[in-house]
């Protein structure tokens, strides 16, 4: 079996190995390809990724390569985690959002726009190549793309490359289900394991509701949202106000901080710097200098500085329980398809997925109240808008999704932000050229 991940020179890439090495038993990989452009960030953490290989006795071969098409060909599995522009654009998006008056964040607002529009046609060259190297009659490979703005990114996947088996997936959905396993833990002093306990959410990635949790099919909610609520009391400068809280019945996914109190996370914005790029590519700098010792084979401490909480154990988890045909249930993003039937069926949602030999299948779910279905669709329009952008290039396009976005700006500040947005990208936009 021939694994791929496209974007290998990643700093997440060693826990991304350990996830494999743990399931070397159960999963059968052969050849684990790394592929970067940036060879010389690749050559510094592929070389640890194979020393780590190595001590462990190498159940597997790491590959090294810059060549997209030779990487993906013959792939069983092609995991997507790329940065085009790498941290510098990141940096770029927050800014982009502070001279404007906006939220500037990777996903969020005209950050996550600038985003997708460098790295929706990158994700649709990796699906050409994985149709004309892969395909020829055998089985398509699975694409997981991991790649921020992950939901809109799957939704560009969803109606330009309908048939490349994709699915999105953010790490967002597995930390919510570990932390209420630990405060169920707590509250019942009984160990719970986590294939035992389940995540009940919808939305779109970054835009979800946690809206239930079961233990051994049993409805535990009644326990863990009053527990969330009395903790909040105790705090003095509580994440969420308790009066939208408690009105929804439900706990919000954390981004929806940027929509609910925007004015509160743009002043902690023009605190900056450093944003969370410029912290982040200090840490990275720390990093590739650890990866970079020969004696080194085993994940530093600082790697958790990165982010990206149980990453590892979502992609492995993931492709380990399509190859084997488990039927596992994770949270992804993924076609709606009637999973939520009050819905557009052709809509990418974030919700929970029945993850078997045959695919990816959304499980039922009821709809949102109108307080969040409300927010929701209209960030779809942006996303469906924003997609048409990307693809084509199309100017109107991408006026009328900052026109429709509820943090984009206003309607007499659209062509000024717009115009900053192409500018300050115009070396990875060559579609608005």
């Amino acid at each position: 079996m021939k694994v791929t991940v496209i974007g290998g020179g990643s700093t997440y890439t060693p826990e991304l190995v350990n996830g494999f090495l743990e399931r070397a038993s159960t999963l059968p990989i052969t050849e684990l390809w790394l592929m970067d452009i940036d060879k010389e960030r690749l050559e510094i953490v592929g070389g640890f990724a194979q020393r780590m290989v190595k001590a462990k006795g190498e159940p597997f071969k790491v590959v090294l390569s810059t060549n997209q098409r030779e990487a993906i060909a013959g792939a069983s599995y092609v995991s997507t985690q790329l940065r085009v522009g790498m941290m510098p654009a990141r940096r770029g998006d927050e800014y982009l959002g502070l001279r404007h008056g906006l939220i500037g964040q990777e996903t969020t607002g005209v950050g996550g726009m600038a985003k997708a529009l460098r790295t929706i046609p990158v994700i649709l060259s990796i699906a050409k190549d994985i149709r004309e190297t892969c395909g020829q009659g055998q089985p398509m490979p699975l694409l997981a793309n991991f790649t921020n703005p992950a939901g809109l990114v799957t939704e560009a996947l969803n109606r330009y490359a309908p048939d490349i088996p994709a699915v999105g997936v953010c790490n967002v959905g597995i930390t919510a289900k570990m932390g209420m396993i630990d405060g169920l833990e707590k509250i019942t002093g009984a160990k719970i394991e986590a294939d035992r306990a389940a995540l009940k959410t919808l939305g779109l990635n970054h835009l979800t509701w946690h809206y239930g949790f079961t233990v051994d099919g049993e409805e535990m909610w009644p326990h863990i949202f009053p527990a969330y609520l009395a903790e909040l009391k105790k705090e003095e400068n509580p994440e969420w106000d308790l009066r939208t809280l408690e009105t929804l019945g439900m706990i919000p996914n954390y981004y929806l901080q940027y929509f609910y109190y925007t004015d509160k996370k743009f002043a902690e914005q023009k605190k900056w710097p450093p944003s969370r790029a410029e912290a982040v590519m200090e840490i990275e700098k720390d990093l590739l200098r650890e990866y970079a010792d020969p004696a080194l084979t085993e994940p530093p401490a600082d790697l958790m500085k990165r982010g990206g909480a149980y990453y590892s154990t979502l992609a492995t988890q993931l492709i380990n329980s399509h190859y084997n045909d488990l039927g596992q249930v994770h949270v992804v993003n993924v076609r709606n398809a009637g999973a939520v039937k009050e819905w557009p069926a052709d809509w990418v949602l974030e919700l929970p997925a029945k993850v078997d030999a045959d695919g990816i299948h959304p499980l039922p779910a009821d709809p949102l109240p109108a307080s969040c279905f409300g927010l929701i669709s209209q960030v779809k329009m942006y996303e469906l808008l924003t997609v048409e952008a990307a693809v084509h290039g199309d100017r109107n396009a991408l006026y009328q999704a900052l026109l429709t976005h509820p943090l984009g700006p206003g309607a007499d500040k659209i062509q000024e932000v717009m115009d900053d947005m192409l500018e300050t990208n115009k070396q990875w936009l060559p579609q608005f050229i």
